[in-house]
């Protein structure tokens, strides 16, 4: 980092504090005609009642050491201590108290740097120019070690925003906290649409609470800057309701960030007066471009959750089976674009024993979860299509995880309606109940199960169970029910008496059920309503 040494010869506001007039009178005079903006005060509280004043503090003070009301040491430690005023540098000046135990104090209790009067114009012209110089360093560097402080905690926040409303609303605000002025902010999301977020208020809208707003925008032109993703661009997007300061483009700084040259770009728009020296050019070029790298790296996340949902969907039946003895009703949520995809799926497959219907969970939620509830519903098709009954379909499937996929475990439970007659066979491994309501709209759930495939334990013969015509089961998912501050016998419970509350065909009960128990968007969601009809007669 570099610093602009110009900023070093500014004229600056001084505070005189001399209880003579003609001394005031000479040093202000200097002063003056120095470029020096001067303010008086006749003794110390007047003085400090100057500084504790709401606006701009002075650069420097100069204290006469003899003081009416208190010595010039007291004053110095007066705003040596004050945290407010602490920073201000303070020329302790004396004509009488000369000696070098005298100047020795002065300097022990605060002051800065310490003159004899009468002083030659010269020297305290230069004392002053090397007070500010060193003042000034000092204070570019605290101001730059913050900003760099917020600006790694800024990065930080763009890299946990959860999408790209959220990426430019930090990006925003970040940027108007570390250069103090109004600040607009221009994006891409990774779904195309453009973004501008801004830290003032529209005339015709009301403040968004807690942050800047953020609007839909025109598109930035698809051109490639000539100085490269860091480079400044001389105009920038359609910004709605550009604050005065912004309107004229010589009164603005654009600057533009791009993660690759083919990408649209991140830009940032601040008022010129806050972006003057090489330090603040930089700090503004790196937080563009974090906020484009943070931007990429949600479009990645994007692209890849989409491609693994694609796959993950690809492993899902087409259709469902149609056949006489049952209709069926199923429903498939993904998780969240903010979740991981999980491994939740359901089959029906009609075999000569029966109508096979099945709804799993693969445990963990990734991509390899999705790949191994591929395998699984492969599996379990293949199986139930050479006539296996539901314990021995799960038997096979317990036996090909440990084969194949050591490590990876799996919730499913298979029923088997048969054909010819009114009954049931259920096989459960360490699946959520099913749910059975009766014609006459009672409710009730089959518990028994067994281990969860993929632990290689013996599987208990299936449930028998004899269930009428017009009987509707229910298959779901944990995704369905389960929530994080609910017990979950409290959330089946709940299953239970909205299912008794459902309609009667089972797509009215798939979206009454969604209706009733909305997901919470942190699971996948299967569930599979069948509606039993009568058996026909051989």
């Amino acid at each position: 980092m570099t610093r602009q040494p110009d900023s070093d010869h500014r004229p600056a506001h001084i505070l005189v504090v001399d209880d003579s007039p003609a001394s005031r009178y000479v040093l202000a005079t200097v002063l003056r005609r120095g470029g020096h903006e001067v303010t008086e005060a006749e003794d110390g509280t007047s003085a400090l009642e100057l500084l504790r004043r709401p606006g701009l503090l002075p650069e420097i003070a100069i204290v006469d050491v003899r003081l009416p009301d208190m010595t010039g040491f007291e004053v110095c430690e007066h705003i040596k201590n004050d945290p407010a005023t602490a920073g201000v540098p303070v020329i302790n000046i004396s004509a009488y108290a000369i000696t070098v135990g005298d100047r020795a104090q002065g300097l022990y209790r605060g002051a800065d740097t310490y003159l004899v009067d009468p002083v030659a114009p010269e020297v305290l012209l230069a004392t002053v120019t090397a007070t500010l110089r060193y003042t000034r360093a000092r204070r570019r560097a605290e101001l730059l070690a913050d900003r760099l402080r917020l600006l790694n905690g800024l990065t930080l926040a763009m890299y946990s925003a959860s999408d790209a409303h959220e990426l430019l609303r930090v990006t925003t605000e970040g940027a108007a906290a570390i250069f103090r002025c109004a600040v607009a902010a221009f994006l891409t999301t990774p779904e195309g649409n453009p973004l501008v977020g801004h830290t003032w208020q529209d005339p015709e809208g009301t403040a968004r609470p807690g942050g800047p707003q953020v609007h839909s925008a025109p598109a930035w032109p698809q051109r490639r800057d000539p100085a490269g993703p860091r480079g400044a661009a001389p105009d920038g997007p359609g910004l709605p309701c550009l604050p005065p300061v912004l309107k004229d483009p010589a009164q603005r700084r654009t600057v533009v960030g791009r993660a690759k040259p083919e990408r649209p770009p991140v830009v940032i728009v601040t008022s010129r007066d806050a972006v003057t020296t090489p330090d603040d050019e930089q700090l503004l070029a790196q937080l563009t471009q974090a906020s484009a790298l943070a931007l990429e790296a949600l479009r990645s996340y994007s692209e890849e959750h989409a491609l693994a949902l694609t796959l993950q969907r690809s492993f899902l039946p087409e259709r469902l089976p149609e056949t006489e003895r049952a209709e069926l009703a199923v429903r498939y949520l993904p998780a969240s674009e903010r979740t991981e995809i999980g491994g939740d799926f359901y089959e029906a497959i009609s075999t000569p024993a029966g109508l096979v219907v099945a709804v799993g969970d693969v445990a963990g939620h990734s991509l390899d979860a999705a790949m191994v509830m591929g395998q699984v519903r492969h599996a379990l098709r293949a199986y139930a299509a050479e006539g296996h009954p539901p314990e021995v379909i799960l038997a096979r499937l317990d036996h090909l995880l440990t084969a194949v996929e050591p490590g990876a475990t799996v919730t499913l439970c298979v029923v088997l309606i048969e054909f010819g007659s009114d009954t049931l066979h259920i096989a459960n491994a360490g699946h959520l109940p099913p749910v059975l309501r009766g014609p006459d709209g009672t409710t009730s759930f089959v518990p028994e199960h067994g281990p969860l495939l993929g632990v290689g334990l013996p599987h208990p013969p299936a449930r028998r169970i004899v269930a009428e015509p017009g009987t509707l089961v229910l298959l779901v998912t944990d995704g369905l029910i389960e929530r994080r501050d609910e017990d979950l016998q409290h959330s089946l419970d709940t299953l239970a008496r909205v299912v008794g509350e459902a309609p009667a065909d089972p797509e009215s009960v798939c979206t009454h059920l969604l209706d009733r128990l909305v997901p919470d968007g942190g699971d996948d969601v299967a569930l599979m309503a069948v509606r039993l009809h009568a058996v026909r007669p051989g």
